[in-house]
């Protein structure tokens, strides 16, 4: 079976490497093991997880890039790792954009006279409906057998019932095992397989890139 695989960069990033404080302790300590394992080969990890008479054609991967408004070195650190998967593995990058401003936000609890705060919000766009665009294209032009699709994001649901219902193809959903899988996406997907940290300790890039001065980060 042909595989293309769609990764959500931002989406799969929360899923792998944050920490609900609400959530359940089992899940802190993996977020903390999975922190050690940012720099993700993700051809090595898609082969591992998939059946092995799947044959992966491509590798889509969509983020954007962020600011280092609070922390200067961040943007360094998410550069060197994309260029490491174009040199390394020769994944293709499709970018949205990374948007920080100051918003006015409600208190969940009024404090004082007080209901609203300004925060700065940070959020990405683009990522989600450049996956569906090149998801149900490749489609059409019968680019894959099976989509991989790596997120959680239910506006993606739409995309996926077109794919599977007027073109006929498969979907297999990813993903991580620290996030509970949406219930919306369950079943509009074929099958479903989880990312745990075994998987990401076991499938990382190189420290340095061969015949590259591309190096892992030290804090990853």
């Amino acid at each position: 079976m042909r595989v293309n695989i769609y990764i959500d960069g931002f989406n799969l990033y929360y899923g792998l490497y944050t920490y609900n404080p609400k959530g359940p302790d089992w899940v802190k300590k993996e977020v903390s093991n999975n922190r050690k394992c940012k720099w993700l080969d993700f051809l090595a990890l898609f082969t591992e997880i998939l059946p092995d008479d799947n044959k992966i054609q491509v590798i889509k991967y969509f983020t954007a890039f962020v600011n280092g408004q609070r922390d200067p070195s961040k943007p360094i650190r998410q550069q060197a790792y994309i260029h490491a998967l174009q040199q390394y593995r020769d994944i293709e990058v499709i970018l949205g954009q990374f948007k920080s401003g100051a918003v006015n936000m409600p208190y969940e609890t009024p404090i004082g006279g007080d209901r609203y705060a300004k925060v700065i919000k940070t959020e990405e766009k683009g990522s989600d409906v450049n996956l569906a665009v090149n998801m149900v294209n490749d489609g059409w032009q019968d680019k894959y057998d099976i989509a991989v699709v790596c997120s959680n994001d239910t506006d993606l649901i739409e995309a996926i019932k077109i794919v599977r219902t007027d073109i006929c193809k498969k979907i297999c959903w990813v993903t991580p095992s620290t996030v509970y899988p949406s219930k919306e996406l369950a079943p509009h997907v074929d099958f479903h397989r989880k990312i745990q940290y075994k998987h990401l300790k076991k499938n990382q890039l190189p420290e340095t890139i061969p015949g590259t001065k591309i190096v892992k980060p030290v804090v990853w």
